[in-house]
């Protein structure tokens, strides 16, 4: 009996250590396209287990240091959510202000490249990328430079050639805001 209540300590120990580590990050769609669950993929790589609901709201964020926001609109996915696309900007604008009211930092990410550049998406875009305190994107998504125009005057903008790739600017900016080491 004693090995069983050891054993079931140290479980929750272990349980009770990871869930510190999931406040680190929240992650969330900006447009409802499935581009935020390949970051996930990324962050789990990386070991790094994030909140992540694809309709965040404010009220959700508790101690994290980071939110993650994954921009790309994807009308079937908005349709899904049972949005519209000025639902999800408000959605997401009330998200981001929140989060630097909060004092956390703000990653936006474009991983869908030109593919996944259009009107619809370019509203999100507009939407999220001036709270961004650093931009990753995949290649082809800043071909007109709209990120470049929107960013505030000296935010890193990264620019990789694949999703995959994202995972060496994701981590360093994980180890900079110090979630990671």
């Amino acid at each position: 009996m004693k090995k069983v209540m050891v054993g079931l300590v140290l479980l929750l120990a272990v349980a009770s250590a990871s869930a510190a580590l999931a406040a680190d990050v929240a992650l969330t769609s900006v447009g409802q396209s499935p581009d935020a669950v390949m970051v996930r993929v990324v962050m789990k790589k990386l070991k790094v287990e994030a909140d992540y609901d694809a309709l965040m709201k404010p009220e959700a964020l508790g101690k994290q240091k980071v939110l993650v926001a994954v921009v790309g609109g994807s009308s079937k996915g908005l349709g899904a959510a049972g949005i519209n696309a000025d639902q999800e900007k408000a959605r997401a604008v009330s998200l981001l202000e929140a989060a630097k009211k909060k004092g956390m930092k703000v990653l936006v990410m474009h991983v869908g490249g030109e593919g996944r550049r259009g009107t619809l998406t370019d509203l999100f875009i507009n939407a999220a990328v001036p709270f961004g305190e650093r931009l990753v994107l995949v290649k082809g998504g800043n071909n007109d430079g709209l990120f470049t125009k929107l960013a505030k005057k000296g935010v890193p903008i990264t620019e990789v050639e694949t999703v995959a790739a994202v995972q060496a600017p994701l981590e360093q900016a994980l180890k900079d805001w110090k979630v990671i080491q």
